[in-house]
């Protein structure tokens, strides 16, 4: 499995059978394996989450299936994309055969955001990827304590539903602009989850948040799972799927 980090919360996840790419708006991908499937993810409208720029992307591959939030408007899916569009809503399991055998498939189970759209579990030939998406504790200075309870509680509700689950790579929101309160659901999930290697994104490009995460004593459980991001278009080998799973 090798990941490469895009933008701001875009991932592509190369994968023995399949590549996958999230929310991703803008900057240069690594070259595709045109004999793999790619699909693409769009956890929900946001501007830094959505671009309609993925309906031109997978040109000359042998198969290519956009994964799309029901938040995000059909119109914008282009009249030869749709064929090969699943739109996905909060709380479902879903699996695609893929391959032209249709012998392979890729199992999707979605979670309702915090803020809009989904959040994706992904598990795909022995490995399984979390992408949250906007899926976060949004704790803000500022807002009514009564707000932000409900906020912890909502989020809660749905991390509690990957209790115990083992995950390869986890790709979660570590957001400056929530200040002191920017790791608290980074935090939560890596309490609750099995995860083996976890991706802060959503950063703004302010990637010292990951070294401040990683120096605080509340990390020390799970420190040396966390990867540490530089700049956009870094890549990460992180060895043949699957990783933790029989």
């Amino acid at each position: 499995m090798k990941i490469t980090y895009i933008h701001h919360s875009a991932f592509l996840v190369d994968l023995t059978s399949a590549t996958l790419l999230f929310d991703y708006t803008q900057g240069p991908l690594p070259e595709l394996d045109a004999n793999k499937p790619l699909f693409i993810f769009a956890s929900h409208r946001h501007g830094d989450h959505f671009s309609d720029k993925i309906f031109d992307l997978g040109a000359g591959l042998r198969e290519i299936h956009y994964v799309l939030s029901d938040d995000i408007s059909k119109k914008k899916i282009s009249e030869e994309r749709r064929s090969c569009t699943t739109v996905v809503k909060p709380g479902e399991t879903i699996t695609l055969s893929y391959s032209t055998d249709g012998n392979l498939g890729l199992e999707i189970t979605t979670f309702i955001s915090t803020d809009e759209g989904v959040a994706f579990l992904v598990k795909v030939g022995g490995a399984v990827i979390y992408h949250a998406g906007d899926l976060n504790n949004w704790r803000w200075e500022g807002e009514p304590e009564e707000w932000n309870r409900n906020m912890a509680k909502k989020y809660s509700l749905e991390v509690d539903k990957l209790i115990g689950v083992k995950i390869d790579a986890a790709l979660l929101p570590l957001d400056p602009r929530q200040e002191e309160n920017f790791y608290l659901g980074f935090d939560e999930f890596m309490r609750k989850a099995e995860v083996l290697h976890a991706f802060p994104m959503h950063c703004w490009g302010d990637y010292s948040v990951i070294g401040r995460l990683k120096s605080m004593e509340v990390s020390v459980p799970y420190r040396e799972r966390i990867v540490m991001i530089e700049r956009d278009g870094e890549s990460f080998d992180l060895g043949q799927e699957p990783l933790i799973h029989e």
